[in-house]
């Protein structure tokens, strides 16, 4: 049962209590760019998806890619707010990631002086499990329920993390491709792809509602709709 599960990771990971919240980072980055955190929470072993949260890392250039400053970033932002609004803290928090990346959660949890929160980290290769103060990473047994939920947890927040990487991509795509229509620049792109959301929209849309909610003269509304019929 799941009640049994979260008892025994609460008892191999040496937790002061039954991790029945469970929230999860990963970072996800495109090529270098955008990198993102993805946090997902899990009451009782089952996602909540009502709870997801997704950071756009801002500490970091263009193309930088750090995660250990990505993931001190996105648990800065979490937790700060939890601790401002006087929120219940998770039973456990999950990183995706082997020691260096535990540590990274663990100075920011020192820096805004909680102290009562249990983490641990989840390395890919062996699927170790990393808690502070054990001189051993954790392996737990092939298959076990314990193991499953923590893969769930990893997986989902990896999964929520690309999707977004992917949309926020496509987003990004559609805005060069119609700047390179004449008569549309970077401004005139970001009003059309906030109107229709996406080029597919733009492209059977007809030319006065285009002219219309885009605030664009018809001629300018006439080669939208050429060159996207032409691609």
């Amino acid at each position: 049962s799941t009640a049994e599960a979260l008892k025994e990771l609460k008892n191999r990971l040496s937790l002061d209590r039954v991790p029945v919240r469970i929230e999860g980072f990963d970072i996800a980055h495109l090529a270098g760019k955008h990198t993102a955190a993805s946090m997902v929470s899990f009451h009782n072993g089952k996602p909540d998806k009502a709870e997801y949260r997704i950071f756009s890392i801002k500490s970091l250039p263009e193309f930088g890619i750090d995660d250990y400053a990505s993931i001190r970033e996105a648990v800065a932002r979490r937790y700060t707010r939890l601790k401002n609004e006087s929120l219940p803290l998770p039973d456990l928090v999950l990183i995706d990631g082997g020691k260096g990346q535990l540590n990274a959660a663990l100075g920011i949890f020192e820096a805004l002086g909680i102290n009562n929160i249990n983490v641990a980290s989840l390395a890919k290769q062996e699927e170790l499990l990393f808690v502070p103060g054990m001189d051993k990473a954790v392996k737990l047994e092939e298959g076990s329920p314990a193991l499953r939920i923590v893969q769930h947890v990893r997986d989902e927040a990896h999964r929520f993390a690309t999707t977004f990487n992917k949309n926020k991509r496509r987003k990004e795509v559609s805005f060069s491709l119609l700047e390179e229509i004449p008569g549309i620049g970077a401004e005139r792109s970001k009003k059309l792809i906030s109107e229709f959301g996406s080029v597919e929209n733009i492209r059977n849309a007809d030319i006065y509602s285009i002219s219309r909610r885009a605030g664009i003269p018809l001629k300018a509304a006439e080669a939208v709709i050429e060159y996207l019929k032409g691609i």
